[in-house]
């Protein structure tokens, strides 16, 4: 039997366990936000928090970050999260570290039936994904956390009992040093698709009944493949099933082999079992070292609300969806990154709970349709009737010679950011606003990502205000969190007097395209998020305080 050489460990970072100074208390200490769990979605929260300038608890279970053996888990970042790390100030480490790309092949059996290129029809500074192993984004979020000081981290702390209460929320924690209590003024839950929070409080998450099943297999290869994505609807060195290959950072290819679900999940994960899966895949002679092998499993599930009284559930606590397309993890991400500038803006006195409860009518709606996405490629990769195999059959045969069929090639919808449904916040619905490059009036560079990094507040993009219009419109908005801002050239004979009086950005056509506002008085708003809230065509100082008040439910009931 060959024996297949094993890379060295990653050595992974750890923390120290710190007592909690309510240890011993009898009276539990009151806190406004409590985090449990500290994976993706959970740190990218307190991130967002921190970032914000409010203090939150975190707590989790071990005092590290990844799995242990170092596996890569989520491994593709799509553009919309990488615009929220430019934010959250880890993006560089980020893009420098992993692996980008924005090419995909799709084949057949030997036959490549299509390729297509994501970067197309961006605007954005970032590029549509950048491949990075989850416990490295892990890693640079709690260095980024530390750094901004404003997050009590609590390693090795379990939660074993939470009580909701009429004002908040009781928890009961395990760590080394003994046992304590703390309240909350909210909880969030991102424990995972295995949250013990969720199933303590009895909701059902209403999962598949059957498991898809994938074994992963982290390799570096002496002679390197190329630098795209490249799948395997029915891949003949995996008995006609689907395969994934992605290179991540430090030289290390990802392969994901679909297994069936009544597999094994010791046997598959073996290294001579995995390593002869390679040399079927790649050659007999082909070169490699394991980094790690193991099983992967998941059943669909998907919360009816993402918020249960004071406790909110964000990441796979709320939703799971199947790999296909990397909605997973990237959907946890941007649960975080809306839940947090509305969590700020409440603690800060600034909104009131009614904008809490948007955070459900926006990320739950999203959750459903990437849940409807990936099930679609899921039964395309896992055919489950004969009417099914013989359909994707003339669907592949087709897209090989008809450029009309490959959109119905279906390996993964690759994940975009939601759009938002109408609703009262949102009365046109809310639409994601990328990270454009941008240029002050004097020339110097900027994004919208770093117009927004700074605090927490909607940003006001006007077309050419006049000085009355701007002065009253900052009088209208004073008690309000907005940066109002003009855009255009004063510098000409336009008709006006002078310039707004506003910070100006030079006018520029993409970004009046991507923003969908016109000429003059065109004003569009833009949330902490970078969502579009509003587009006025001839905004005045009058509607656009009505539009912030509207997307920030000042006027709305919260639910009872």
């Amino acid at each position: 039997m060959e024996n297949f050489a094993f890379a060295p460990a990653y050595e992974l970072p750890s923390w120290p366990f710190t007592p909690p100074p309510e240890l011993g208390s009898t009276t539990p200490v009151r806190h406004p936000i409590v985090i449990v769990g500290a994976g993706p979605s959970g740190l990218t929260l307190a991130c967002d928090l921190a970032q914000r300038g409010v203090h939150a608890v975190l707590l989790d279970e071990d005092d590290t970050v990844g799995v242990r053996g170092a596996s890569s888990r989520g491994i593709c970042y799509a553009q919309k999260s990488l615009e929220i790390f430019e934010r959250l100030g880890i993006y560089e480490r980020i893009a420098a570290k992993g692996i980008t790309w924005s090419f995909g092949r799709t084949f057949s059996g030997e036959q490549e039936v299509y390729n297509f290129n994501l970067q197309a029809n961006s605007v954005s500074r970032q590029p549509p994904f950048i491949n990075l192993q989850q416990f490295y984004i892990e890693w640079f979020l709690v260095e980024r956390i530390l750094a901004l000081g404003l997050t009590d981290v609590r390693w090795k702390s379990r939660v074993t009992h939470v009580e909701q209460l009429a004002d908040g929320v009781r928890l009961s924690i395990e760590t080394p040093a003994g046992s304590y209590t703390l309240e909350a003024d909210r909880l969030i839950d991102a424990t995972g698709a295995n949250s013990p929070i969720r199933t303590q409080l009895g909701i059902d998450t209403h999962s598949s009944r059957s498991t898809d099943r994938w074994c992963i297999s982290d390799v570096r290869f002496k002679k390197p493949l190329p630098t795209e994505r490249w799948t395997w609807v029915d891949a003949p060195f995996n008995e006609g099933r689907g395969v994934w290959q992605h290179l991540m950072a430090d030289g290390v290819w990802r392969i994901d082999y679909q297994m069936p679900e009544d597999c094994d999940t010791a046997t598959i994960s073996k290294p001579e079992v995995a390593g002869a899966r390679l040399r079927e895949q790649l050659g007999p002679d082909v070169e490699f070292e394991f980094v790690w092998i193991g099983p992967y499993g998941y059943r669909d599930h998907l919360l009816d609300s993402f918020r249960h009284g004071r406790v909110f559930f964000i990441g796979d606590a709320a939703h799971v969806v199947s790999p296909f397309g990397a909605r997973g993890g990237n959907s946890g991400i941007q649960d975080a990154a809306n839940l947090g500038w509305k969590l700020a803006l409440v603690a800060q006195g600034q909104a009131g709970d009614a904008l809490l409860d948007s955070y459900d009518a926006e990320r739950q709606p999203a959750a459903r349709q990437n849940l409807q996405v990936t099930s679609r490629s899921a039964r395309f990769l896992a055919p489950r009737s004969p009417a099914e195999h013989t359909l994707r059959r003339a669907v592949v045969a087709l897209a090989a010679r008809h450029p009309f069929a490959r959109t119905l090639v279906n390996t993964g919808r690759m994940s975009v950011a939601n759009d938002y449904p109408v609703a009262p916040q949102l009365p046109d619905g809310g639409h994601t606003v990328q990270n454009l490059p941008l240029r002050w009036a004097d020339g110097r560079e900027t994004t919208l990502m770093q117009l927004l990094a700074d605090g927490t507040q909607c940003i006001g993009l006007w077309c050419m205000p006049t000085r009355a219009q701007a002065d009253a419109a900052r009088e209208a908005t004073a008690s309000l969190p907005l940066r109002l801002l003009a855009i255009g050239d004063y510098s000409g004979d336009n008709g006006d007097s002078g310039d707004s009086g506003l910070p100006t950005l030079q006018a520029d056509d993409r970004l009046a395209a991507h923003l969908c506002i016109g000429g003059t008085g065109g004003f569009a708003l833009v949330r902490p998020d970078a969502y579009r809230a509003a587009v006025l065509a001839n905004a005045t100082p009058q509607s656009i305080a009505s539009a912030l008040r509207t997307a920030l439910a000042l006027d709305i009931d919260p639910t009872p």
